[in-house]
């Protein structure tokens, strides 16, 4: 006696591809299976271009934070200085330094003089941010050492200021052209603090990409900012760079402990982590409604697989006749369905790759189209649309989307597998 044909035979393979194929009489089934193609194609797509993009914008969003800033910020407490003024400065920041350069993972320690001005240039004026630091400690920060853009030189650093892109676009200012810093705790006097005015040359203009750093920081000599803002003999703050900025939470009691008794430390976590737990959250809350996406591209397999079962239940009828059992007919409508799922979600797969890859491209023509001003970087901090391609996003999609197409497609197929031949025939 013959065995039983093996599962998902050739024959089963022949009998679900003309089913899918349906005559002109059956055009209904055909516009159906491609409804539930271009269904799954688009959800798989949409899932794939917006797990690229949240990708992207948490990644540069990082990186620019990592890549301007410190990732920790060693600071000191306030107490009362010999004179008898309440003070927040650090006496020995060049020792308090050396100590914190001893912590493992510590890259490097910069010392820092802090202070807010208003400059000014051709009539026009801008608040900004006063970093005071070495030349040797500015060109340790990658963002500003080697920026997206940037004019002048930093190897003249100590021979001016250097300035954010944005602040030069508010003055009107390039390199060699000379602003006013004008600071309100100045010159004091027996009349009291007068302001203090001082111009400088603008050496080095660098754009960080990210639109606040770059309205608002300027960098100015250490020495020069220590006399400007009335810091002789003392800093701020020390900045520290570590080589696992994931890390640094581990490492805040090695850093307290080095930096003495009154010392604080603020790590890039302290500052950006509630915005990078949002961007957690907004990232799992859209898997899942795009996941009701694919779920629903889904159920329009169902729909075709049931108009196509109840269009073919003459053939079903005759088929069981002629001895093909219940498995075989489970197995090519299920070959029916899952071949729908799985060609839209290469589809689907092949357009998320590609809108990736092509972002810049994509957004630059609507961005056009509209007439610009799609992207406003004063609200979203950087200054166009990343995406970042991972592949455990594809993983999840494909997943997610054969997974359901699959589970889906049994239920119809179980339906034409368990139809009785004799009622399939009896009108026929």
């Amino acid at each position: 006696m013959a065995g039983s044909p093996a599962p998902f035979a050739a024959f089963e393979w022949m009998i679900a591809w003309r089913y899918l194929r349906a005559r002109r009489a059956e055009g209904g089934v055909s516009v159906m299976t491609w409804i539930s193609l271009i269904g799954i194609t688009l959800a798989v797509f949409a899932l794939i271009a917006t797990l690229s993009v949240r990708a992207g914008f948490r990644a540069e969003f990082v990186d620019t934070i990592l890549g301007a800033n410190a990732h920790a910020t060693v600071y000191s407490g306030p107490y009362v200085s010999q004179t008898g003024q309440t003070v927040r400065t650090i006496a020995d920041y060049q020792g308090m330094a050396a100590r914190v350069a001893q912590v493992p993972g510590v890259i490097t320690v910069a010392p820092l003089v802090k202070g807010q001005v208003m400059t000014a240039a051709n009539g026009r004026n801008a608040g900004v941010e006063v970093f005071g630091i070495t030349q040797a400690d500015l060109q340790n920060i990658p963002r500003i050492a080697h920026p997206e853009a940037s004019q002048g030189s930093i190897a003249d650093f100590n021979e001016g200021i250097a300035i954010g892109s944005g602040v030069a676009q508010t003055l009107g200012v390039g390199v060699g052209d000379r602003i006013r810093l004008i600071s309100a705790e100045g010159v004091k006097t027996a009349f009291g603090t007068s302001p203090r005015v001082n111009a400088y040359t603008v050496v080095y203009i660098f754009t960080a990409g990210r639109y606040d750093i770059d309205r608002t920081r300027v960098y100015m000599p250490f020495a020069e900012a220590q006399s400007y803002f009335n810091r002789e003999g003392v800093a701020d703050e020390l900045e520290v760079m570590v080589n696992d900025p994931d890390a640094i939470d581990a490492m805040v009691p090695d850093l307290m402990r080095a930096g003495g008794d009154r010392s604080l430390v603020w790590t890039w976590k302290d500052a950006s982590g509630a915005f990078l737990r949002a961007l957690t959250v907004e990232d799992n809350v859209m898997f899942v409604i795009l996941s009701i996406l694919v779920l629903i591209a889904a159920m329009n397999i169902v729909s075709g697989l049931i108009m196509l079962v109840k269009n073919k239940g003459r053939d079903i009828g005759i088929l069981r006749t002629m001895g093909l059992s219940e498995g075989s007919v489970l197995r090519i409508f299920f070959i029916c369905g899952a071949s729908v799922g799985m060609i839209g979600t290469i589809a689907g797969v092949v357009l998320g790759v590609l809108f990736t890859i092509y972002i810049d491209t994509i957004f630059s023509a609507v961005n056009y189209l509209s007439g610009g001003g799609v992207w406003d970087p004063s609200i979203r901090g950087i200054y166009a649309l990343p995406a970042k391609l991972q592949w455990n996003d594809v993983a999840s999609a494909v997943i997610l989307s054969l997974g359901l197409s699959f589970i889906v497609t049994i239920f119809p197929a179980r339906r034409a597998a368990r139809m009785n031949p004799v009622e399939a025939l009896r009108y026929e």
